[in-house]
């Protein structure tokens, strides 16, 4: 396995974090309708929600972006160093979503848009 397909696992994981963030203690938590427990939450909760919903978002363009630079045989070292980085941008704008960073938030979401876009300026 390739480090650029391991952070598609670990991309493909990521969300479920942050959906275990949100639900953190699972306060008045009501299994049978958990989508409707989570849009009534507020701070952290909201945020993290939000934030996971982003990352399920972001994968199909990374995912295509990785598995094409694979099949069209571009450099492997640069593949895994932008899909490192965009593993990298992807925590950290979770981490700035729960904590309520909204500019640097939307700084790191660019990082890692770049680096899935320069994946493909890789083939």
């Amino acid at each position: 396995m390739t480090i650029a397909y391991a952070c598609i696992l670990i991309m493909g994981l990521l969300p479920y974090v942050a959906t275990g963030i949100a639900k953190k203690g699972f306060e008045g938590y009501d299994n049978s309708m958990p989508r409707q427990w989570l849009a009534k939450q507020d701070g952290f909760r909201a945020r993290a929600n939000a934030a996971q919903a982003n990352l399920f978002e972001s994968l199909p363009l990374f995912f295509a972006a990785v598995i094409i630079a694979n099949i069209a045989n571009a450099p492997q070292f640069r593949i895994d160093i932008l899909a490192v980085g965009f593993v990298i941008s992807r925590i950290a704008y979770l981490v700035c979503y729960v904590v309520n960073w909204p500019t640097t938030r939307s700084i790191v979401w660019l990082a890692g848009m770049v680096c899935t876009v320069s994946i493909f300026f890789q083939i």
